[in-house]
């Protein structure tokens, strides 16, 4: 099992990682009858995307003696009606590393190998760009 998730009531969840004992709480948003006071599952799966491009990059930078520690990512998640899905998720990668060409590309395509990446619907768009200092 990888995680246990508890319905508090009022569009609340609380979901327990197993391994780790970690806690997410996610609230419906205010534009679906929510609170809007945690991410909401749509969020998280946006979220989930730059988090798992930045963990397969940082693999990599590590495979090849590189620290991009510092490094951030912007997350815009849009939604889309009838239905109601995730519609695009804009990321906008600022790379707290001067490096040469090579190493960006190599990064930049890793980046889009990330499980998340390759597991969603290929109708949600993806808005993918790197800042690199």
């Amino acid at each position: 099992m990888t995680s246990k998730i508890t319905y508090l009531g009022d569009l609340r969840t609380s979901s327990i990682h197993i391994q780790s004992g970690s806690e997410i709480i996610s609230d419906a948003p205010l534009d679906n009858n929510g609170k809007g006071e945690a991410f909401s599952p749509t969020d998280t799966v946006a979220n989930a995307l730059a988090s798992c491009m930045m963990t397969v990059m940082g693999i990599k930078a590590r495979d090849l003696k590189i620290d991009f520690t510092g490094s951030t990512a912007e997350v815009t998640k849009m939604m889309q009606a009838e239905p109601r899905r995730i519609g695009a998720i804009e990321i906008v990668f600022d790379m707290n590393i001067s490096t040469d060409e090579k190493t960006k590309t190599i990064l930049e395509r890793t980046a889009m190998t990330c499980p998340v990446f390759l597991s969603l619907n290929p109708d949600i768009e993806k808005e993918i760009s790197f800042n690199w200092k």
